[in-house]
C-alpha cells in the first residue's frame, strides 16, 4: 500500500530536507519503492539528491502549473536508490501563479496520483513555511511527519502547524494525520535539548520516534557531495541513526496495519 507523507516544520534549519534525503535513501536500501518530491523552492533536496536544480529542464513548476506528464518529470537519483521530482526556485513563481486558480490547494494530489500507486513511499519535502505549495502537500499526504530541533521555540512553532494539521483535516483532507514526530540535530550533552526532548515525549508520547538524529559531522558534509548520508559514509553516527529511522517507519506501518486487521476481524 502507497503512502504519503508530507515532511513539514515551518521553521527553518531543523533537518527538513536532510531528513527527506537520507529517509528516502535508507527506505530504497530497505527495498522499498520511493519517489522523493522537492517542493521547495532551495531545491536543496534536489542538490542532496546529486541532481543540478539549475540545469533542470523539467520540476515541480511544471508540474503544478503545465500539463508535462509527471512519468517526464521524474529523474533517478542514481546511488541513492530513489526516484526524484526535482525543484528549484521556478517553484516561487509557481507559488504566485496557484493563488490565482480554482482548486488551487489540489493540483499535486491530482498530479501525483497517476504515479502515487507505483511506489511504497512518497515523501514531499515542504518549503519551511505554511503557504500554498505547504497547502497542496497536506492536501495530498496521507500523514505529516515533523523533524523537530530540540531547542526553545521548538514547542510554539509546534503548536501552530499542529493547529494547521488540525484545519487542513478538517477542511480539505479529511485522511491526514500525524505521522510523528523526530527528534533531529540531537547534542545529549546540552541540557535544554534534553528538557524539551522529554517534553515533547510528554506531550505526544508515541507519536515522537525513539529514533534520535545526532549532530554528526559527516551527516553535513554529505550534501556538498550530492549523495546521502549511507552512500557517503554508511558507518557514520547520522548512516545508522537514518536505517534505524526507516526501520521505525516501517515497523510502525507493520503494526498499524495488523491492529486495523484485527478491528475489521472483530466488527
Amino acid at each position: 500500500m502507497s503512502r504519503v507523507i508530507a515532511i513539514t516544520n515551518q521553521k527553518g534549519g531543523v533537518g527538513k530536507t536532510t531528513t527527506c534525503v537520507n529517509l528516502a535513501a535508507s527506505l530504497a536500501a530497505t527495498r522499498r519503492k520511493v519517489l522523493l518530491v522537492d517542493l521547495d523552492p532551495q531545491g536543496n533536496a534536489t542538490m542532496g539528491s546529486g541532481v543540478n536544480k539549475h540545469e533542470l529542464e523539467l520540476g515541480g513548476y511544471h508540474l503544478l502549473l503545465e500539463e508535462t506528464p509527471i512519468g517526464d518529470i521524474i529523474v533517478d537519483a542514481g546511488a541513492a536508490g530513489y526516484k526524484l521530482l526535482p525543484g528549484n526556485s521556478d517553484l516561487t513563481a509557481a507559488e504566485v501563479q496557484l493563488m490565482q486558480l480554482d482548486e488551487r490547494e489540489t493540483r499535486l494530489d491530482r498530479r501525483l496520483q497517476p504515479v502515487v500507486g507505483h511506489y511504497d513511499y512518497v515523501l514531499i519535502d515542504c518549503p519551511p513555511s505554511l503557504n500554498m505549495l505547504t497547502l497542496n502537500a497536506l492536501t495530498a499526504a496521507d500523514a505529516v511527519f515533523i523533524p523537530i530541533q530540540c531547542e526553545y521555540y521548538a514547542l510554539e512553532g509546534l503548536s501552530a502547524l499542529m493547529e494547521t494539521v488540525r484545519q487542513i483535516r478538517d477542511v480539505v483532507n479529511p485522511r491526514l494525520e500525524i505521522e510523528g514526530l523526530l527528534r533531529t540535530m540531537f547534542d545529549a550533552r546540552n541540557n535544554l535539548a534534553n528538557e524539551v526532548s522529554q517534553q515533547l515525549v510528554e506531550h505526544f508520547g508515541e507519536k515522537v520516534y525513539r529514533t534520535i538524529i545526532p549532530r554528526n559531522v559527516r551527516l553535513a558534509e554529505a550534501p556538498s557531495y550530492g549523495t546521502p548520508i549511507i552512500k557517503y559514509d554508511k558507518a557514520s553516527r547520522g548512516a545508522i541513526a537514518y536505517l534505524a529511522l526507516a526501520a521505525e517507519l516501517v515497523r510502525r506501518e507493520r503494526e498499524a496495519a495488523a491492529q486495523s486487521d484485527e478491528r475489521r476481524a472483530e466488527a
